[in-house]
């Protein structure tokens, strides 16, 4: 019985979404599923590069507290 009232839960809510993300993309048109979709991909894109930043200069912190002056010793 509780596996029924779960699975209902769980079909209620994947109804649910489903009704609202086909509201929102009625909601923006093609050009507008095309802007939110051009703001999503300009934010992955910032995340990146501030992971790779940060990995930089962890990577130069790491380099400065051990020593090493090259980055050709640590690839050989």
């Amino acid at each position: 019985m509780k596996r029924l009232v779960w699975m209902g839960i769980g079909v209620a809510i994947g109804v649910i979404a489903f009704r609202k993300v086909t509201e929102a993309q009625a909601n923006l048109g093609p050009a507008g599923l095309n802007r939110a979709v051009g703001r999503l991909t300009d934010g992955l894109y910032d995340f990146a590069d501030a992971v790779r930043s940060g990995m930089h200069e962890r990577e130069t912190d790491l380099r400065t507290a051990l020593g090493v002056e090259s980055q050709d010793l640590a690839r050989r």
